[in-house]
């Protein structure tokens, strides 16, 4: 059931992400017992995690057609090995690792067909040495003869992202392009400037706009323009965020809901709304490590004072993103002359 690259984390060198290695910083060998990197390390191994694919890595995958099935919905994707080829030359292949529990739902009744039929769970748990862990689910029906296989990819790549690494593809919702006889594009989408390595690090980022745009969508008349009524569903995104509760405390959790006027992920109608949360939760995740690193080098009578200065009772209470920076920022800047 098991693809070959998640049993070993060894380089494909015939796939190497279209990124020399010596375009990215590359760490000492480390391991288990390794010590946690500095925050500021941390930050820069992420900052070149988020770098997108190279253009040749990626692909193209069909998510909808129109009724005629001459055009089709299109987003871009990398392979599994993509992401290990990554993070084999960030980390080296002794530098991370990672391990896959599975289960099966009990059989129901699927919605489209009505048959009754399991769901395979894949939770994959990927762990950086000296930069931290994280875990994500992949699903996919049991009657799928390679449901362990796709789950298991799924699994990695959002456990990945949660990491920055391959992130920017869930700002893509679509094109619509042409399809040939075998349901593929007839021509090779082009991204934007900001889903190219080149253009991500000369500061090129996705706007809202961007991360929304469709081109040429064929409405009920056969015309093309934009299309507002397509209903949205991103159910990965929905459990993604709720992943986020136990890494950021309730409080914080809460709060950052709130600002979308919502009590639960699921409330979060639009799919670039939800997509925004996520990284919102993400950016707070990696302020919370932050924090937690700051107060373990300070005493706790310096910890009060500055939560005291900034009128924040507990540091569990922090609720939103910029009372959070604050205290990070301060924090940081009492250790630093203790350094």
């Amino acid at each position: 059931m098991s693809s070959p690259d998640s049993q070993a984390n060894g380089l494909d060198k015939t796939h190497t992400d279209g990124v020399a290695p010596s375009a990215l910083p590359i760490p000492a060998p480390v391991g288990p017992a390794a010590r946690q990197f500095s925050p500021e390390r941390i930050k820069e191994l992420v900052d070149a995690l988020e770098v997108p694919f190279d253009s040749t890595v990626i692909e193209w995958r069909v998510i909808n057609t129109s009724k005629d099935k001459v055009r089709g919905q299109v987003i871009p994707y990398a392979d599994q090995r993509a992401y290990t080829d990554r993070l084999n030359i960030l980390f080296t292949p002794g530098g991370w690792t990672r391990k896959y529990s599975v289960h099966t739902s009990p059989n129901f009744e699927r919605g489209k067909d009505k048959r009754i039929v399991a769901k395979v769970f894949v939770t994959c748990d990927l762990t950086i040495f000296g930069v931290g862990s994280h875990s994500a689910t992949g699903e996919e029906w049991a009657d799928d003869e390679n449901a362990g296989t796709s789950a298991e990819a799924q699994a990695f790549k959002r456990a990945s992202a949660c990491f920055g690494l391959g992130r920017y593809l869930y700002h893509f919702t679509g094109v619509w392009v042409d399809l040939d006889e075998r349901n593929r594009p007839k021509k090779t989408p082009q991204l934007f400037g900001w889903a190219t390595p080149e253009g991500w690090r000369s500061g090129l980022r996705p706007t809202n706009q961007a991360s929304a745009a469709e081109a040429n969508v064929p409405n009920s008349k056969g015309n093309t323009g934009k299309q507002s009524s397509a209903p949205q569903s991103d159910d990965h995104l929905v459990r993604e965020i709720g992943q986020m509760q136990d890494k950021l405390g309730t409080h914080l959790y809460r709060g950052l809901l709130r600002s979308a006027k919502a009590w639960k992920p699921s409330q979060i109608r639009e799919i670039a709304e939800r997509r925004k949360m996520l990284e919102r939760m993400q950016a707070a995740e990696r302020g919370v490590r932050r924090l937690k690193a700051a107060i373990d080098k300070l005493s706790d009578s310096t910890v009060a004072g500055i939560l005291n200065s900034l009128k924040i009772p507990f540091v569990d209470r922090v609720a939103d993103l910029e009372t959070l920076h604050k205290l990070v920022l301060r924090l940081e800047a009492a250790v630093s002359p203790n350094s």
